[in-house]
């Protein structure tokens, strides 16, 4: 059985997932693929030590403060190679962007190969499970194009915003010219 609860936040409401160690799930109210793929039934629970944290992380996170990744037991699904492009979102820095070409080459040179599709790596950004925490927000495309997020690209626009990140530069994409 999973574990749900909510969490209000400045970019709406949030629903944080747990199997009751680890923090599954967190998502914007609205966003695409809301919930993950699992059809597991999930029980409105609060007193969970996992969701504590995680809520007193949002909320150093929300002040502006910088809280670690680290100090959460996350536990995203996905397949290897997901879990490979989630690794390396969480090693994004605050205030920083990264694109998803960057993102292919390291996989890529992290298994010796000479590329990687920044289309595939795209696939698993926009199907990270914890948004925010993985700050798969902080990904944008080659030409510095505010691609699309799961939450909306306003969404993305504030969190980036709120990181000190200058997005006046940036601009949202036309359809295929994103990464």
């Amino acid at each position: 059985m999973l574990f749900q609860t909510k969490y209000e936040s400045p970019v709406g409401r949030l629903t944080l997932a747990s199997d009751g160690t680890s923090l599954t799930g967190l998502w914007l109210e609205g966003q695409k693929y809301f919930g993950g793929a699992g059809k597991e039934e999930r029980k409105e629970q609060d007193d969970i030590p996992v969701f504590h944290a995680a809520k007193e992380w949002l909320d150093r996170y929300f002040s502006g403060k910088r809280p670690g990744i680290r100090e959460l037991p996350l536990a995203p699904a996905g397949s290897e190679f997901r879990q490979e492009v989630f690794q390396i979102l969480c090693e994004i820095p605050y205030g920083e962007t990264t694109t998803y070409g960057e993102i292919a080459k390291k996989i890529a040179a992290k298994h010796n190969k000479t590329g990687m599709s920044a289309q595939a790596v795209g696939g698993a950004v926009g199907h990270n499970p914890i948004s925010i925490i993985i700050p798969c927000h902080r990904v944008i495309g080659a030409n510095g194009s505010l691609t699309g997020y799961a939450g909306g690209v306003d969404k993305k626009v504030w969190l980036l915003e709120k990181e000190g990140v200058n997005v006046a530069r940036m601009t949202v994409p036309t359809k295929g010219t994103a990464l």
